[in-house]
């Protein structure tokens, strides 16, 4: 009985929540260690910590001159759709979906089982499959929960911003009490160079910007958003601000309890900080902070499904995942997608090596999406943007992106390498079912592989009837 489109019902405090609740999540809970790891000494890596700050806000600037340049949802993949072209954007579709989407959810999701079980395990470690068992229920009541309502899972996310603000405020008051206190032994030669390792720098930088990653998110919901115009640079900046001063902060309490090797040697450094702070929280804080990774998960999929939802619009993805559900008004196919391979690599994942494999995926599409603003700039001086920043901004975090994948070769080959085929797999796809220009030795190997992408209209059909799900009938954008 009435229209069948997304509405547009995230506000500027639920985009702000979206932007804290995908940023503030395992990442400030788990990175340290890797930060750290990867840097050498507690200096080095709080110079890393706001270097990745920085550049998020550099990042999250161009993002936002872009949502009010282009007015489709989608985030990177439609930026990059619209400045450079259908093949770069469908290999960041295709490495999105097979790599970096369902590794970033992994992740995720097993920092929220580990954190979840840690109160009932301690002193020892959770059981590793009790841990991937209670990643996966996580994971699949979120996935219940954005099916259902939009509504629902952006009061969701709201709320949870504040537990997650709440959560670092728990780690960052006694740590700067001790402080206060005067213990600062473990700052001592804090910035020793012999143990800086400047080849190892890339994966330090992956660690810090995992924990920032999120900044981005309100370009994934573009088209649901009120007032995007001025909501999205608002939004961006001041929770941006927020979560540099949180991080920075949380990081200095960590080093002021725990040493380099208490934090190198703990598999969740923040239990290991109220274990030696202030054990009367030993039951809160990792509760506090599964339901932190909790937000991230749904923040995700809320963001990524759009995604799919905007391929399938403009025929890069089979076009079931452009329906949205007749009464509830969710794109329940594009929500649902993720399922199996969160699933999988959840089950044989561990936590630093898939941040490493989707870390190289990932920056180098940003990069090429900030790419594409400088240009979109050129291509169309006369359009005038509501929001812009000054050209330094683009080109510089475009350079560090790119400078950044390029040296993470050297840090991690193997993992990179797998990261770098996963991209390099999507050509031939392209130029088989996209493309459609083939020659005529291709043309069988062709109609087979569009047929597996883009079913039959009967296959659809029957398709939408059991998911109750139809195409959007209002433009949004």
């Amino acid at each position: 009985e009435e229209a069948v489109f997304l509405r547009k019902k995230i506000t500027l405090l639920r985009a702000f929540s979206l932007l804290i609740g995908s940023m503030v999540g395992s990442g400030i809970f788990i990175s340290p260690k890797g930060v750290l790891k990867n840097s050498g000494t507690v200096g080095f890596s709080l110079v890393v910590w706001f270097a990745c700050g920085l550049l998020s806000m550099f990042g999250a600037l161009c993002y936002a001159e872009l949502g009010t340049r282009i007015t489709k949802s989608g985030g990177h993949y439609i930026y990059i759709l619209e400045t450079l072209g259908p093949l770069p954007s469908f290999l960041f579709l295709w490495a999105e979906f097979f790599a970096i989407r369902p590794a970033n959810s992994a992740v995720v999701s097993l920092a929220f089982g580990r954190y979840l079980l840690e109160p009932f395990f301690a002193p020892c470690a959770a059981p590793v499959p009790a841990v991937k068992l209670v990643s996966l229920l996580g994971y699949y009541a979120v996935l219940t929960l954005n099916s259902w309502s939009v509504s629902w899972s952006a009061r969701l996310q709201t709320a949870l911003s504040i537990v997650k603000l709440l959560a670092l405020a728990l780690i960052i008051v006694p740590g700067m009490m001790l402080l206060a206190q005067g213990h600062t032994e473990n700052f001592q030669d804090a910035f020793d160079k012999q143990s800086l390792v400047p080849d190892k720098l890339p994966l330090a930088f992956y660690a810090g910007m995992f924990a920032y990653s999120g900044w981005f998110q309100t370009s994934f919901v573009r088209e649901e958003l009120v007032r995007p115009e001025r909501n999205i640079p608002l939004a961006v900046i001041v929770s941006v601000i927020t979560v540099i001063v949180g991080y920075m902060l949380t990081n200095v309490s960590y080093y002021t309890v725990l040493g380099t090797q208490d934090v190198l040697a703990s598999p969740a450094v923040a239990v290991s900080f109220v274990q030696r702070a202030c054990r009367s929280l030993i039951s809160v804080v990792p509760v506090l902070v599964a339901l932190s990774c909790f937000g991230t998960m749904n923040g995700g999929i809320l963001t990524f499904s759009r995604t799919l939802f905007v391929a399938s619009r403009e025929g890069q993805w089979p076009p079931l995942f452009s329906m949205i559900h007749i009464r509830r008004h969710t794109p329940l196919p594009a929500v649902m997608l993720m399922f199996p391979l969160v699933t999988t690599m959840v089950c044989i994942g561990d936590i630093y090596h898939l941040m490493n494999f989707f870390s190289f995926s990932r920056w180098l599409f940003i990069g090429l999406a900030t790419l594409g603003l400088i240009v979109h700039r050129c291509r169309h001086p006369e359009l005038q943007s509501p929001f812009k920043v000054p050209l330094f901004i683009p080109v510089s975090f475009t350079i560090i992106c790119l400078f950044t994948v390029a040296m993470s070769f050297y840090s991690d080959p193997v993992n990179i390498s797998i990261g770098c085929t996963m991209v390099l797999s999507g050509f031939p796809v392209y130029y088989l079912v996209i493309h459609r220009q083939m020659s005529n030795r291709c043309h069988i190997l062709q109609i087979k592989l569009s047929l597996f992408f883009f079913p039959s209209d009967y296959v659809t059909q029957k398709l939408q009837l059991l998911l109750e799900v139809v195409q959007q009938e209002i433009k949004t954008y």
